[in-house]
């Protein structure tokens, strides 16, 4: 008699995990000396500082695993693909690096709209889909097995601002200014839900369209509002337009904005102007050496090129890049897209330069942090439970 399917599936599983493919039946991206991870991000266009962080990022770590001697003896290498920040470009992009370069893993793309476009593409391959800068809930979906999430939901950066304004600033009146997408309603329904905690309503909504500063419409239907507070859901460019128009409008609430803004960007567009805006951050104060992981960081970005300055981004593209080279260690010397995701989601808990992160059921019982910070009138960052 035949074994039921579910028991030839629990020995195959077995096998796998006891008994690694040989050399002649290699995975797809890896070759004698090579494993390939592909990017597909902006890289070039008005969000280009995010797509270009994560990348530097990323580049850092697999420069420091490889100067190490790599992985099992072989070397990471990172393929980066410009999507603009444009959906369907993104798909395009995906499709050649799945396709056309034959990458093992995904890795660092930036964005919602593109991450709804292009994360099923990835699922239909069981091509790990590792790092997204994205918060949205959807990439946190059972269905999407080989999403690898570092960085919590928006939802939980929102609880955080909205705990922030009403309990430690005790303010009452909560606007929202937020790109009219995909990322920007998630956003919003986290704010909505955080505000509804507390028996609150957002006072105003503003929107703005994707890859543009058109922001004029939404500022006066703010204002008319006279909000205390305003949390903002968009880029580094946008965002800081609005900021801008606002102060010249002599309208100065206290400005909240979400980690995809991209900070490091978003004080550099601002200026002196940048004082006292809130950003909220999921990866530690990359100026905080004190932690192993900073320090680690810190030193990779210096080999990698001594001119690039730390921040938020970079950071995350570099937790993302350390993550991978972990996992695949411990996958052994013929490691397939299938052990990696299993490995991630079965152990959960991974120890990356004295830092534990965790996924899968580890994460509900030890969440993703959420930072907040503060831009200071130099243009530096400073965590506002310092304030």
């Amino acid at each position: 008699m035949r074994p039921p399917l579910f028991a030839i599936a629990g020995l195959a599983l077995l096998a796998a995990v006891q008994f690694p493919l040989s050399a002649s039946a290699e995975e797809v991206g890896i070759s004698a000396d090579t494993i390939l991870f592909g990017q597909a991000a902006a890289l070039e266009g008005p969000s280009s500082a995010l797509g270009q962080g994560m990348r530097q990022g990323i580049l850092a770590a697999f420069e420091e695993i490889n100067a190490k001697g790599g992985v099992h003896g072989r070397k990471l290498k990172l393929i980066s693909r410009d999507d603009g920040y444009d959906p369907d470009r993104s798909v395009a992009e995906t499709v050649k690096l799945i396709d056309e370069d034959r990458v093992f893993a995904l890795i660092g793309a930036v964005g919602t709209p593109t991450s709804i476009a292009t994360v099923p593409i990835a699922a239909e391959k069981n091509v790990p889909f590792i790092g997204p800068l994205s918060g949205a809930e959807f990439l946190r979906a059972s269905e999407f097995r080989n999403v690898v999430n570092i960085r919590p939901s928006y939802s939980a950066e929102a609880e955080a601002w909205i705990k922030h304004l009403t309990e430690d600033l005790h303010l009452k009146t909560i606007a929202i200014f937020y790109q009219d997408d995909s990322f920007g309603r998630d956003g919003l329904a986290g704010v909505k839900a955080a505000l509804a905690r507390r028996g609150l309503e957002l006072v105003a909504e503003g929107t703005f369209e994707r890859n543009t500063r058109a922001v004029g419409a939404a500022l006066k239907a703010i204002k008319r509002a006279e909000p205390e507070a305003v949390v903002m859901v968009g880029t580094y460019g946008p965002c800081a337009e609005f900021i801008k128009l606002a102060h010249r409008s002599r309208f100065n609430p206290t400005f909240v904005a979400i980690s995809f803004v991209g900070a490091d960007a978003l004080a550099k567009e601002l200026g002196p102007e940048g004082r006292g805006v809130i950003v909220s951050e999921v990866v530690p104060f990359p100026w905080n050496t004190r932690l192993k992981l900073v320090a680690d960081y810190r030193a990779a970005l210096r080999d990698l090129d001594p001119a690039l300055p730390p921040g938020f981004l970079s950071l995350e593209g570099y937790l993302s890049g350390r993550l991978a080279g972990t996992v695949l260690e411990m996958a052994g010397p013929h490691p397939t897209r299938a052990d990696m995701l299993r490995i991630i989601n079965e152990i959960g808990e991974f120890d990356i330069g004295g830092t534990i992160f965790t996924f899968g059921a580890k994460r509900r019982e030890r969440p993703a942090a959420v930072y907040l910070t503060v831009i200071q009138p130099d243009g530096t960052f400073k965590a506002v439970d310092r304030l």
